[in-house]
């Protein structure tokens, strides 16, 4: 009798672990529609420019995406195939380089949930000056990423993201990129690297150029990479991420040390999807909105 229960318990923990990978095999093997497509090809601009092979890898990331994360509609908002789709394709965007060519592959694994407002949302802090006096104030904000498996955005700012106007802020890739920052254990500007000598060259490339840009938020002179991203380490790995893949030849002639970095850690190069734009001028960020802190 004990054998038997034992033989169950068993069979119960085998099945518990098979059907998971059952269900997402399945998952796999049925295409995106024609509308979910066409939806890549209108939302996200780096599909135009893919080869066949890449558009299939990225095309079966994103039913991986939509298979194991749950979006959920906030403030009234009421979700579409589009929203999910528009969102998941962006989001793997940073995996394309990274993700096997074959099979399931790991996709944000600390995240479960997607929350989606119609426009920029309201988050109350706390902000505590010199002398301790606690003021609590209210944000809009565009997107969050937080650290117990959650991503809140935008829709209004995602589907504006890939419009070609400056400055071309992504806020999909943006907190996604906090994401892939917290994959090594903590939110500090270096995901994880796999070696002792990448974090090195890592360090040595992004402390240099986040000095950078803080003496050019400073003195309010305007390069390819946002002002934002001087706030702190984990803000300007976000904030170079989005120009990594939005704006790739004015981030390697600007950044060239740092864009050899993300070409190592991202596996991809975002300038075979574009022809190399002329020179542009970046404008000033419109005022009123920002991004989240990592939470």
């Amino acid at each position: 009798m004990d054998a038997l229960i034992l033989g169950l318990l068993a069979l119960a923990v085998l099945l518990a672990w098979l059907l998971p990978k059952w269900r997402l095999r399945r998952a796999l093997a049925r295409p995106l529609t024609p509308a979910q497509v066409g939806v890549l090809a209108r939302n996200v601009t780096q599909y135009a420019g893919m080869g066949e092979t890449q558009r299939r890898r990225l095309q079966r990331l994103v039913r991986q995406f939509l298979f194991e994360k749950k979006f959920v509609g906030c403030a009234g908002l009421e979700l579409t195939d589009e929203m999910r789709v528009t969102i998941a394709g962006q989001a793997c965007l940073l995996l394309l380089g990274r993700a096997g060519k074959e099979g399931p592959a790991a996709l944000y694994p600390s995240l479960h949930t997607i929350l989606v407002y119609p426009g920029a949302f309201l988050v109350p802090r706390k902000e505590v000056d010199a002398s301790g006096v606690v003021t609590e104030t209210r944000q809009d904000l565009l997107g969050e990423s937080w650290g117990d498996g959650r991503v809140i955005l935008s829709w209004d700012h995602v589907r504006r993201a890939d419009h070609p106007e400056p400055p071309n802020h992504n806020v999909v890739l943006h907190e996604f990129a906090h994401q892939l920052d917290s994959e090594s254990g903590s939110t500090n500007g270096a995901p994880y690297l796999g070696s002792a000598e990448r974090y090195r060259s890592w360090s040595e490339v992004l402390t240099r150029d986040f000095a950078t840009l803080r003496q050019e938020a400073m003195f309010g002179m305007r390069g390819v990479l946002d002002h934002y991203g001087a706030s702190s380490p984990a803000e300007f790995f976000a904030v170079a991420t989005e120009s990594f893949f939005e704006q790739p030849y004015q981030l390697a002639a600007r950044h060239p040390a740092l864009y050899g970095e993300f070409l190592k850690y991202y596996r991809i190069d975002p300038r075979q999807w574009q022809p190399e734009p002329p020179p542009v001028v970046v404008e000033p960020d419109p005022p009123g909105f920002m991004y989240g802190q990592w939470r």
